[in-house]
């Protein structure tokens, strides 16, 4: 029997868990726990709307208090879970306290990455909270010199954004180019490009080594060559973890996130959403992925909840295909699939001078995944081809003028 159901992450999955919970039939205790005194709020405008069009934070909340409130559950916002026990069914609180549970889902999200220096000194940043942006936006607003170190997609949104302002902005990346990690260099020279001709100074293929400073205040970021960004204002956006040292001593699988199985279960009674999720993906033969992007926060929280009321019946794998967005200067570039960096990159329609086209992925002759820059149409044709062979995407989509190009 279920009759108390603590979910820990208060974000878009957690949120997505409780709402589907009840609208699911479920009647039991419901609890939801969140380390900010927030209500759930929706974190991709943090880097876009929230710096730079005057949004104020109850613009970014998921729901308002009246739909809150009628999920009928118990918000412990501001609390921090210090430990699960997944033999007694408990989930431990900051303030000492044990919550019961028959169900557990672990939807606690990532933390970001920090630089061995630069701690405690003034004018240092990074982006992952509602706090942090608002804290961000107001040292933007002095107009200062800003270096963002990580190029990507964070990295760019922020320098994007800054340079929209009019900033003085610098981009600086250990990569010969920006995202190139998450669609390759072809991209990411393209992406260049752009923020070149939007003003931005890029400093690619440099190692960062140290901040300078002056009274405890950033003046900037000491490269490996010996040279030094200068900047008021330094944004460090070199990637995030897995929010999992709570964890630490609970028994469960723990690595790039919370290992669980092909039905997201981390153990007994025990689930994972989101971010924090690492779990078998059919489309990639079974290889673990974990999903940092908006839209499998609530397509997995779904799943999840069905797999978690089905018992013993198992439920169903999950099996999502991959969707991530990013904006710049104006600029919406969208992805489906898999985009790695070594898959052979062919643009199949569009234009890349005119800044409209699909960029397909191939690797050992399937499609992997495709990138749609302003061109929503063209990638959802690419969608339903997925893992076929490539060719089936040429005898398809209709090539442009001239022939394909490869990136």
């Amino acid at each position: 029997m279920l009759n108390r159901i603590v979910v820990v992450g208060a974000a878009a999955a957690g949120l997505t868990a409780v709402e589907t919970l009840r609208a699911k039939g479920y009647e039991g205790g419901l609890t939801l726990v969140g380390d900010e005194v927030h209500p759930p709020y929706d974190r991709p405008p943090l880097s876009k709307e929230l710096l730079s069009e005057g949004w104020e934070p109850p613009s970014t909340w998921l729901r308002k208090e009246d739909a809150l409130a009628a999920v009928d559950a118990d918000l412990r916002l501001g609390c921090r879970a210090t430990g699960l026990d997944p033999v007694a069914r408990t989930v431990t609180l900051d303030t000492g306290e044990r919550l019961p549970y028959d169900a557990a889902i672990i939807a606690t999200g990532l933390r970001p990455r920090t630089l061995p220096y630069g701690d405690g000194l003034r004018g240092v940043h990074v982006l992952r909270s509602l706090d942090d942006a608002v804290r961000l936006r107001e040292a933007l607003a002095a107009g200062p010199r800003v270096a963002v170190i990580g190029a990507g997609f964070l990295g760019a949104e922020i320098a994007a954004t800054a340079r929209g302002a009019g900033l003085d902005v610098t981009l600086i990346d250990t990569n010969a180019q920006p995202l190139e990690r998450q669609v390759g260099a072809g991209i990411g020279e393209l992406v260049a490009g752009m923020h070149r001709e939007h003003g931005v100074r890029l400093v690619l293929g440099a190692d960062v080594v140290g901040m300078a400073q002056d009274g405890g205040s950033v003046r900037g970021v000491r490269l490996a060559d010996g040279t030094t960004v200068d900047a008021d204002l330094v944004v460090v956006a070199i990637g995030s973890v897995p929010a999992v040292d709570w964890l630490a001593g609970s028994g469960l699988a723990l690595g790039d996130g919370v290992l669980c199985d092909a039905h997201c279960r981390a153990a007994p009674g025990v689930w994972a959403a989101g971010d924090v999720a690492n779990w078998p993906h059919p489309m990639v033969a079974g290889a673990r992925v974990r999903l940092e992007q908006r839209t499998n926060a609530a397509q997995q929280a779904m799943a999840v909840v069905s797999n978690l009321l089905a018992g013993d019946a198992g439920g169903q794998p999950y099996a999502p295909v991959p969707f991530g967005w990013t904006h710049q200067f104006g600029e919406k570039i969208q992805t489906i699939g898999w985009c790695p960096p070594d898959a052979r990159t062919e643009i199949i329609s569009g234009s890349t001078a005119d800044r409209e086209f699909v960029a397909a992925y191939h690797r050992d002759g399937i499609l992997v995944g495709a990138l749609g820059w302003n061109s929503a149409r063209g990638l959802r044709q690419c969608r339903l081809l997925l893992g076929r062979p490539s060719t089936e995407l040429t005898a398809t989509v209709p090539a442009p003028a001239p022939a394909p190009t490869s990136v």
